[in-house]
């Protein structure tokens, strides 16, 4: 799925992705270990290189946030309520454009990011944001956060601000 503004890749229905109140796709995420490869040759270390001393590390990352190169960006509470202000806009022009004349989604839009802005504007400080790979300011901020277990970290995309890509 791809950002209907910036082309960003930002989510693939390769993901558990679930639709919310009509307006919000969110998939839950695995934190993954990347690098430390280690290859056996088969042969034997010789004494001089037995111990190179070299750091193959793994480091632990967020699956959805690696495989997108989703990057991350900060907010202030005013700072994403203004954004999200110009961002809505932009989305209901795009709608618009495409939807032409679907009244019943553009009001379906309009009323469950508003109820949703306002969810996330509410439990702000719990929130982690993301731009897309281009980090381009103009396009969507994928949303981040955890389950009620407190470990399971998910993210959270707008419907409307998406376009389908097709493989």
């Amino acid at each position: 799925m791809l950002d209907a503004i910036t082309d960003d890749e930002l989510l693939s229905d390769s993901y558990d992705v679930k639709e919310v109140d009509g307006v919000i796709y969110e998939a839950n995420c695995a934190m993954i270990e990347i690098g430390a490869v280690q290859v056996d040759t088969g042969a034997n270390a010789s004494a001089e290189e037995a111990d190179e001393g070299t750091d193959d590390t793994a480091l632990k990352v967020n699956n959805i946030v690696h495989s997108f190169r989703l990057q991350p960006t900060s907010f202030d509470k005013a700072s994403y309520g203004a954004y999200l202000k110009g961002y809505m806009k932009k989305v209901l022009k795009y709608l618009q454009e495409k939807e032409g004349d679907n009244a019943a989604e553009i009001e379906t839009f309009k009323k469950g990011a508003a109820a949703f802005s306002k969810k996330v504007l509410g439990s702000f400080k719990d929130w982690e944001f993301y731009t897309g790979e281009s980090m381009d300011v103009d396009g969507m901020v994928v949303l981040l956060n955890y389950r009620e277990d407190g470990v399971t970290p998910y993210v959270a995309v707008w419907k409307h601000g998406l376009k389908e890509m097709k493989v």
